[in-house]
């Protein structure tokens, strides 16, 4: 598996060749801290260049609301709109998927990080 850093400015490259961006949609959280920290800053800067809106939602929206694993058997959950974390004895399979057709209803201006964990 190939880290953020080093994956995003390729992808970025390519898209840009091929499109012409008018929106930035993104996950802000909750998962790894560096990634989306990385991503985060790497988004708001090409936002800030391309002058174009940076819209986030939580990953919630992306593995139909189910635990999202933070480290060992630690997991975020979201309850109503509070993200929290639990211990779960049984894993819980990661499926993220991005839908055919993006709700834009789901992004919000509100794009700060949710760094739910301190940096380990």
């Amino acid at each position: 598996m190939d880290q953020t850093s080093e994956v995003l400015p390729l992808l970025f490259e390519t898209i840009l060749k091929e499109y012409h961006l008018v929106r930035l949609f993104f996950a802000r959280g909750p998962g790894s801290f560096m990634a989306i920290k990385i991503t985060y800053i790497f988004l708001k800067t090409l936002s800030i260049t391309l002058n174009i809106p940076l819209l986030a939602c939580d990953g919630f929206a992306f593995n139909e609301g189910r635990a999202i694993r933070a480290m060992r058997n630690l997991y975020f959950i979201k309850e109503a709109e509070a993200i929290t974390t639990v211990r779960l004895e049984s894993p819980v399979e990661q499926h993220f998927t991005l839908p055919k057709v993006l709700d834009e209803t789901l992004f919000t201006n509100e794009i700060e990080p949710l760094y739910m964990l301190p940096a380990v």
